[in-house]
């Protein structure tokens, strides 16, 4: 089995475990994972396709560009500059992006703050944070309609090879070292945001 096979079934894998949970409404979403470091080149999830579906079209090789590496008529996902800079500036294996109702929820709610912490969750951990009362921070940044001026954006918080930016009413960009490091700062991240809102909703409730 060739790396760019191994590599389609993790990026395979993760697709068909995050559409069982309906995190691609409406086709929405994309998810990339390195194939090559030195030229770089990734897979991408392909522009317009139902994630629910699994067919051989449902991911296509890229450049450090962005651009197809093969003929086709394929197009890469709307957001693929994001994580072209995830796999140039990093080490990180890895990069997902979803959008959920609690994430763009979150994100209109504390987009004016610029970010949002989370303190005292046993979940932080999944961040790599062990320490008591650990805090994670998780910026969000405007929703640029152009992708490039977007990607030259979220490219000011990718520093590390692990991490996760909100988009303002769009959604999350995550990544990782690897698929499972990048699914796991998906998922702890997408706890976090449930949880808060639940506890707004009910705290609102006790006080009336």
């Amino acid at each position: 089995m060739n790396l760019l096979h191994t590599r389609w079934e993790e990026l395979a894998d993760i697709k068909r475990v995050l559409a069982k949970r309906d995190w691609f409404p409406g086709t929405s979403g994309n998810l990339a994972i390195k194939v090559d470091h030195d030229p770089c080149s990734f897979l991408v999830t392909a522009s317009g396709k139902d994630k629910t579906k699994e067919t051989n079209e449902d991911f296509l090789l890229v450049n450090a560009l962005g651009d197809p590496v093969n003929d086709t008529t394929l197009k890469p996902s709307a957001e693929t500059l994001l994580h072209v800079e995830v796999f140039t500036k990093t080490n990180a294996g890895c990069s997902l992006h979803v959008h959920t109702l609690d994430n763009n929820v979150i994100s209109e709610l504390y987009g004016d703050n610029g970010s949002i912490t989370f303190k005292g969750q046993e979940i932080i951990k999944a961040y790599g944070l062990w320490e008591e009362d650990a805090e994670y921070t998780i910026p969000i940044i405007y929703n640029h309609a152009d992708i490039p001026t977007l990607a030259s954006e979220f490219s000011k918080f990718v520093n590390k090879d692990a991490g996760a930016v909100l988009i303002r009413n769009h959604g999350i960009t995550v990544w990782g070292k690897d698929a499972l490091e990048a699914k796991k700062y998906l998922e702890a991240s997408e706890f976090l945001f449930s949880y808060h809102l639940k506890l707004l909703t009910l705290k609102a409730l006790k006080v009336n």
